[in-house]
C-alpha cells in the first residue's frame, strides 16, 4: 500500500509541476507589443541551426563510440 501511495504522489508531482513551475511569462504573439517592437514569430527569433548541428555531431560521436566498444568486445 505504501509503494502505491509513493508512486501516485510522485506521478501527481510530475503532472502538476510543469503547470506550477513556469520560469517566465509566455512570449508576445505576432503583432503584439513585444520588447523590441518588431514583428518576430511566436517563440522568438533565435537561430536554431548551430545547436542542431552540435547535437547531431555529439550524437554521432557517441554512437560511433558505442559501436566501437561493441565490436571490440568490451
Amino acid at each position: 500500500m505504501k509503494k502505491i501511495l509513493k508512486v501516485s504522489i510522485i506521478a501527481a508531482l510530475f503532472f502538476i509541476a510543469p503547470v506550477v513551475l513556469l520560469a517566465q511569462s509566455p512570449p508576445h504573439p505576432n503583432g503584439g507589443s513585444g520588447p523590441t517592437g518588431d514583428n518576430t514569430p511566436v517563440g522568438g527569433g533565435a537561430p536554431v541551426d548551430g545547436g542542431i548541428v552540435m547535437l547531431m555531431a555529439l550524437g554521432s560521436a557517441y554512437g560511433a563510440k558505442k559501436v566501437y566498444k561493441f565490436r571490440k568486445g568490451k
